[in-house]
């Protein structure tokens, strides 16, 4: 396709005003609690998408409960960075690729990264600036070697982004201070170039492409009370440790290697079909992401779901701005009504394309908030919310069970964990097969554009361009007249700059 001469000269002049690059943005949820649990054990001869406990030999005893959160504000690990090792917590995500912690002095961190105390620092010469749907940081990049050490005894020179400033994104009291992105490169910042941490670990390392998550919050559970808002959780790193499920696991394949995209089949609320053409379960994409609280649906299905679930508690009204997670609604302690709030269902497309599998979650979506509720209360958020970007499973679905980032066989594998929330009658499930027909077909595909289409754009921005360009051009031109008529002294310094950004 032919670009207009027109948006050709457009770029030229752009690509000669001194105007300051940022980064791509990175649409994001905020940062909050989610679960961390996957498996990655070897396939077994006929490629079955379930495996039998049992399927990994290796003693992974150090990592078990090496996680710890807050419900809400996210699972961290502990690692340790530079020369001599200085000990961070940082938040694990699987819903991003950088790993960056906080290296300059902030109100929500008692310690941060001291790059100048390291012998083994590297500076890249590189800025980085990573937006989310609410909050941003940005930073400059450097190497440095890096050790987990709850995790496998080795030590690897990794990309770091030291965070020089921040906004609404270290959250009060949550006790981490950095973010580990175990995503892939496709969604590093500021480009794909950007080796993400666990690419560097398996290049300098023998640690298989494996890694898996056993978040265990402090959600609903008839033993639960607001004392016990601490939670833990493990990260198996290099496999799969058959003591933190129970049952089998199954396993949906990784549809796209960026964040990790899962096809969901169908939802059920309470064993109630939503009824709706799959396509719109993963509008613009559903995918598994750990450092996200809520679970996240694309707005027709968010309304679908939140009507069913409401129709199902019925026995007990509530303001509509919990249902919008704007409210918080609250019972005297030990009174919370769990039975009436519906089990929710969600089938994912197994590695027989022809399959699925389903897994269920219990009222987990009831978050518990703290510092609110009285000593005589118990107080939640509703954790289901409408999104934008496409559905997210987060913290309140990974909470029931144990997720393995299966990245060797590109697969993702969900097995009941052996921690997760129950009550006397109901429990989390994984069950299957399920049979359908094409259900690859539920994948949401880009749609194509034509090349008439393409030109008609290109000629209609460049139109645009034109008009916003001759403007800035005459300012431009008149600010560097008056440059040269009246050299900037140092009592008549103004930051004329500011009309370029």
């Amino acid at each position: 396709m032919r670009v207009p001469r027109l948006l050709l000269y457009s770029w030229t002049l752009l690509a000669l005003l001194p105007v300051p690059c940022s980064g791509a943005v990175l649409l994001r949820v905020p940062l909050r609690q989610g679960p961390l649990s996957q498996t990655a054990g070897p396939r077994g001869p006929s490629s079955s998408s379930r495996t039998r406990r049992g399927a990994s030999a290796v003693n992974f005893v150090n990592m078990i409960d090496n996680l710890r959160g807050k419900s809400g504000q996210g699972y961290y690990i502990e690692m340790a960075v530079g020369s001599p090792p200085q000990k961070l917590n940082i938040l694990v995500d699987t819903g991003s690729s950088n790993f960056a912690v906080g290296a300059a002095a902030h109100p929500f961190l008692h310690r941060y990264y001291h790059r100048s105390l390291s012998s083994s620092y590297r500076d890249l010469g590189r800025s980085v600036y990573v937006p989310y749907t609410q909050g941003r940081w940005e930073g400059e990049l450097g190497t440095d070697l890096v050790s987990i050490p709850h995790g496998p005894n080795v030590s690897l020179r990794a990309n770091i982004a030291a965070i020089t400033q921040s906004d609404r994104f270290f959250i009060n009291g949550s006790n981490w201070e950095g973010i580990l992105g175990l995503a892939y490169a496709e969604i590093a910042r500021p480009d794909e170039t950007l080796e993400p941490f666990f690419d560097s670990l398996l290049r300098q390392t023998s640690v298989p492409d494996v890694f898996s998550l056993q978040l265990c919050g402090a959600g609903f559970t008839q033993n639960y009370s607001a004392g016990s808002s601490t939670v833990g959780g493990s990260m198996i790193i290099g496999g799969v440790d058959p003591s933190l499920y129970v049952g089998e696991l199954w396993y949906t394949p990784i549809r796209r290697e960026w964040y990790y995209e899962v096809i969901i089949v169908r939802i059920e609320v309470n064993g109630q079909d939503l009824n709706m053409d799959c396509k719109e379960y993963n509008y613009d994409k559903s995918i598994v992401d750990s450092g996200t609280t809520n679970l996240r649906l694309p707005r027709k299905v968010f309304q679908a779901a939140v009507k069913a679930i409401e129709a199902a508690s019925s026995t007990e009204q509530f303001p509509s701005g919990f249902w919008l997670g704007e409210q918080l609604v609250c019972w005297q302690v030990g009174t919370t009504p769990w039975h009436i709030f519906p089990v929710i269902s969600l089938y994912l497309m197994s590695e027989n394309r022809n399959q699925s599998f389903r897994i269920s979650i219990l009222p987990q979506y009831l978050r518990p908030v703290e510092d609110v509720a009285s000593a005589q209360e118990d107080c939640y958020k509703f954790a289901v919310s409408q999104s934008s970007t496409g559905t997210v499973m987060g913290a309140v679905i990974m909470e029931g069970f144990y997720v393995v980032f299966d990245r060797e066989h590109k697969r993702i594998g969900f097995a009941v964990s052996t921690c997760h929330v129950h009550d006397e009658f109901r429990t989390a499930a994984v069950e299957g097969p399920f049979h359908g027909v094409d259900l690859e077909d539920c994948g949401y595909n880009v749609p194509q554009t034509d090349e008439s289409t393409l030109m008609t754009i290109a000629y209609i921005m460049a139109g645009i361009c034109a008009l916003f360009m001759l403007p800035l051009c005459l300012m431009v031109c008149q600010w560097r007249f008056t440059r040269c008529l009246h050299p900037l002294g140092a009592g008549d310094f103004s930051d004329d700059i500011s009309l370029l950004k």
